[in-house]
C-alpha cells in the first residue's frame, strides 16, 4: 500500500498563510495556534505520520522552538507530544542553500518535491506529513500529489500575503471529512483528496 501524503497550513479567511509584510508576518494566525480547537488539530496532523517534510525555513524556525517545548515540563502535554514526535521522527528537509542537516534524524534534499516524495511513497510506513512549508506543498498540489489537507482557517483578514491556491492549479474534488469550530471562529478542517 502506498502511503498518504497529508499537509498541513494555517490559512486567512483571505487564503494567506502569511501577512503581508512577508513570512514573518504571522500575527493573523499565532494568535489562534494555542486554542483547544488547534491544538485537537495538531494531533490529528502528526498522529498517523512518520515522516515529517520541511522546508528549510520552516526546518530552520522549528529547531529554534520546538526543542524547547518537548523539554518543558510546563508545556501542554500536546504541544510537548508533538515537540517530541517532531524531534524523534524522519524529517526531511527542502533547500538549495544547505549543506548539513540542521537536526536529528534528518536529510537534506535539493529535488523536485513530487519526486523525492513518491520515492518516500515506496519505503516504509505511516504518512508523511509536509509541515506546514508551503514550499513544498504548492508544487505537491500543482502535481496533484497531495491524499489529505489539515487547514486551519484564522478568521482574520490580512489584505495581502503569499495565497496557497493561486490560479493553475489543475481542478480537483475534495470530501470534508473533518470539520471544528473554535470559540474564536477559527476552523479546523480536513480534506480527503477524492479520486
Amino acid at each position: 500500500m502506498t502511503r498518504r501524503v497529508t499537509a498541513n497550513l494555517s490559512l486567512t479567511l483571505d487564503g494567506h498563510y502569511h501577512g503581508p509584510g512577508g513570512p514573518t508576518d504571522m500575527g493573523a494566525i499565532v494568535s489562534y495556534a494555542t486554542t483547544e480547537v488547534a491544538r485537537r488539530h495538531l494531533t490529528r496532523i502528526w498522529e498517523k505520520a512518520t515522516t515529517a517534510v520541511l522546508g528549510r525555513r520552516n526546518a530552520e524556525g522549528f529547531l529554534g522552538f520546538w526543542p524547547t517545548v518537548a523539554a518543558d515540563e510546563n508545556a501542554d502535554p500536546r504541544d510537548r507530544a508533538y515537540a517530541k514526535w517532531l524531534s524523534e521522527t524522519e524529517k526531511v528537509v527542502f533547500s538549495t542553500t544547505l549543506t548539513e542537516p540542521p537536526w536529528n534524524h534528518t536529510r537534506v534534499v535539493n529535488a523536485p518535491p513530487a519526486e523525492v516524495i513518491a520515492d518516500l511513497q515506496k519505503t516504509g510506513s505511516g504518512d508523511i506529513l509536509i509541515n506546514s512549508s508551503a514550499s513544498v506543498i504548492k508544487p505537491l498540489l500543482a502535481a496533484d500529489a497531495l491524499d489529505r489537507l489539515y487547514l486551519m482557517i484564522c478568521p482574520e483578514i490580512t489584505g495581502g500575503g503569499e495565497r496557497l491556491f493561486e490560479n493553475g492549479l489543475r481542478a480537483s474534488s475534495w470530501n470534508l471529512t473533518h470539520q471544528e469550530a473554535g470559540e474564536q471562529g477559527e476552523l479546523a478542517l480536513v480534506y480527503d483528496r477524492r479520486r
